[in-house]
């Protein structure tokens, strides 16, 4: 077999853009009572704890966001 002359990237997860969230519309993920802020930035969607905005932000691709939210749908976070 003919070995690949593709060159592959090692996928470490943090392939993520440097996002400028200075004017990003933050989003509270539970009516204002939660923890957690979202943002659509760029095609991205951003999280950051609103209790520290100033801490960095985690940055995640329309198809991570998906599985987190099809998940939390499915009760695969919920505390047995």
């Amino acid at each position: 077999m003919a070995e690949s002359t593709t060159q592959r990237r090692p996928l470490t997860g943090w392939d993520k853009p440097e996002l400028d969230l200075s004017n990003a519309q933050w989003q509270s993920g539970s009516n204002g009572l939660g923890d957690v802020q979202i943002a659509f930035v760029e095609g991205f969607v951003a999280m950051r704890n609103s209790g520290r905005p100033e801490s960095p932000s985690l940055i995640f691709t329309p198809a991570e966001w998906g599985a987190f939210v099809s998940g939390a749908r499915e009760g695969d976070f919920d505390l047995t």
